[in-house]
């Protein structure tokens, strides 16, 4: 699928989200560029799933500009969409329908081609084949979720966001659901996933970038870090960022 740009896949400059008075993103300026796998670090509250929200087009920013493949968000979301797929937290699956019956739902929404062909590839291929015909509400959370990205990569997207895909898995699910992962990072897709689970992304992530208190606090290639120093290295960046403590006296610095 060819894309409108060469530049970044993901481009966000001067990003900033409101809610009310609180301020959720303050000013975010982050680019993907084709084929990297980015994992987005950040204590709870940092302004993660926000900006995933923002990127998968499910909301709209107050201030600052947004291209996904070349294309401008808002303005041209529906554009952007064929070449975004999306895993958060809820798999967008109809329980009572079956595994094949969700995927030839969204299939129809995306008008895939041969999308028999792709249905029984994509099943195959998160290990559900077998269950292809069972619905949905009988599926461990795992296997939702294995079942969610087949959904999204359904329309063969070039940019994957995922949004804490391993929360409420096991050890064996979560070590399936890397399966997955790996040869997706390695078919070229750029993959952005926010996650806390920091021995999972160091496996999978070419980048980190740290996220707190909604702007980006510091980013590290893979090959500049080993896993022992991640943890360290995240904690620097959040303790780094936090407000200054008031003085002894009550007064202002």
């Amino acid at each position: 699928m060819s894309t409108p740009s060469t530049g970044p896949m993901i481009a966000v400059r001067r990003l900033v989200k409101r809610f009310g008075l609180r301020v959720v993103l303050r000013g975010v300026d982050l680019e993907v560029q084709a084929g990297e796998f980015v994992a987005l670090l950040g204590p709870n509250g940092a302004g993660k799933t926000t900006l995933l929200r923002i990127l998968a087009t499910l909301s709209r920013p107050n201030h600052g500009e947004v291209r996904l493949a070349g294309y401008r968000l808002p303005g041209q979301a529906s554009a952007a969409r064929r070449y975004l797929g999306l895993v958060s937290h809820q798999p967008l699956l109809y329980g009572d329908l079956s595994a094949e019956q969700n995927l030839r739902f969204y299939a129809r929404l995306y008008s895939v081609p041969r999308a028999g062909e792709r249905i029984a590839a994509l099943l195959e291929r998160v290990g559900l084949a077998s269950r292809r015909r069972d619905p949905v509400r009988t599926f461990s959370r795992g296997m939702q979720q294995r079942l969610a990205i087949a959904r999204a990569l359904l329309h063969d997207p070039r940019i994957l966001l995922l949004d804490e895909p391993y929360t409420g898995l096991d050890q064996d699910a979560a070590a399936r659901l890397d399966a997955l992962l790996r040869p997706i990072a390695a078919e070229g897709r750029t993959v952005l996933m926010a996650s806390h689970n920091l021995p999972r992304v160091a496996a999978l992530a070419s980048r980190f970038v740290v996220l707190s208190r909604g702007r980006i606090a510091a980013s590290v290639s893979r090959e500049h870090i080993s896993d022992q120093d991640l943890l360290d290295f995240y904690r620097a960046a959040v303790m780094a960022d936090r407000p200054a403590a008031p003085s002894a006296s009550g007064g202002a610095a």
